[in-house]
């Protein structure tokens, strides 16, 4: 079996080729070897897939940094391992032409949403729309996860028809414009000379059959709303921005088809105290002088309540404190954040005269300057901060 060559060599662009100039390498390949204007040419079929291969990789900006790191071993999903990168073997001319919208403005790409199949064409089974609602989550839902019940509009299908759209779900005809096959030949003159693709019926939009009474519930449309409850989960450990997913759980399709998607969106509400690092959770906890000082046990919120921690004894500004396991869980099960407390030390404003006297009276003391090596160790801790 030959050797694959270099991606970069198949386009005959540069290592550091920009997105242009990519595609427009690729552009050029495309037309040299197509198959119109090369036919029965083996050869310039396979230069035609794998330039199609090689643009697959190169034009996305995270294969191409796998393929740049990892070579044609970075394997057929673009991680590492797995022997045999992306391969033409899996690359079909479907899959090609599903590129040309993006390189030729749509000129070669399937049309009318129609695809081939083993050489014929068959229509593309309609989708509802999908639905997106935003879910608002506390940092204690978040901590635990939650089940939801909620009352959601939705289209769904009008039984009335069996979301056909005609009344009875009985009054078609078949369409007279293509035959009742649900697609008609458009002829197209391309740079390769005159093509032609099989696109969707005009007057049935491929369904094959038109109405000839329209059901009066839906008036035609084969789906009407409805109030649907739909009850989900939300694992612990979501983020905030973060979608999850229920198929088939959206809009339903006009005139049959698959159902759309219901997305929730997370929304986290800010917690009054707490502040969310990741899994982590911050607290900014205030000492007072002696405190810091001299050491003591003070009492900070958490997000299951309320934890009481130990202040070592000439605690610095800046030094953070861990409570283990007090954080957020892991999305994927493994492991538990913690809480941070990140300690700060309040410097009075307004002293009374007995107050002043009494600081007044420890300045000069040895034990109240730092010395060099404690200099160093404090700016340490806080140099993180700044960079």
């Amino acid at each position: 079996m030959a050797a694959k060559r270099d991606y970069y060599e198949v386009l005959g662009v540069d290592r550091n080729a920009d997105e242009k100039a990519i595609k427009s390498a690729y552009r050029k390949k495309a037309i040299q070897y197509h198959p119109d204007k090369n036919p029965g040419d083996k050869e310039a079929e396979e230069k035609f897939k794998e330039a199609a291969e090689a643009y697959d990789v190169l034009s996305n900006p995270e294969k191409r940094a796998k393929y740049d790191q990892f070579g044609h071993d970075m394997g057929p999903t673009g991680f590492p391992g797995g022997g045999g990168g992306f391969h033409a073997g899996g690359f079909s001319m479907e899959d090609i032409f599903s590129q040309f919208g993006d390189i030729f403005g749509g000129a070669f790409g399937n049309m009318g949403g129609f695809e081939s199949a083993g050489g014929r064409t068959r229509r593309r089974q309609r989708r509802g729309t999908d639905l997106r609602i935003k879910i608002k989550m506390t940092l204690e839902e978040i901590a635990t996860g939650v089940t939801k019940t909620l009352k959601i509009p939705t289209l769904v299908k009008d039984t009335h028809c069996n979301g056909t759209g005609a009344k009875d779900g009985t009054a078609f005809t078949t369409c007279p414009t293509c035959n009742g096959s649900g697609t008609v030949i458009r002829q197209q003159q391309t740079m390769f000379g005159l093509s032609q693709s099989a696109v969707e019926c005009p007057q049935c939009h491929g369904e094959g059959k038109i109405i000839t009474e329209k059901c009066t519930h839906c008036h035609g449309e084969g789906v009407v709303r409805k109030d649907e409850t739909v009850t989900f989960s939300i694992p612990a450990g979501v983020q905030d921005g973060q979608t999850l997913t229920m198929r088939g759980k959206g809009n339903a399709a006009p005139h049959g088809g698959a159902n759309g998607d219901l997305l929730i969106v997370i929304e986290e509400v800010k917690h009054p105290e707490l502040i969310r690092d990741g899994n982590d959770v911050i607290y900014n906890l205030m000492l007072d002088i002696p405190t810091a000082t001299l050491g003591g046990s003070v009492e900070v919120p958490t997000i299951t309540g309320r934890a009481r921690m130990k202040i070592p004894a000439g605690t610095q500004p800046g030094k953070v404190l861990r409570l283990r396991g007090k954080g957020l869980p892991s999305p994927d099960g493994y492991g538990t954040g913690d809480e941070l407390v990140n300690v700060m030390v309040y410097i009075p404003e307004n002293l009374t005269p007995e107050s002043r006297q009494a600081i007044e009276s420890l300045q000069g003391k040895p034990e109240m300057t730092p010395d060099a090596s404690t200099k160093n160790r404090i700016f340490s801790k806080l140099r993180h901060i700044f960079e």
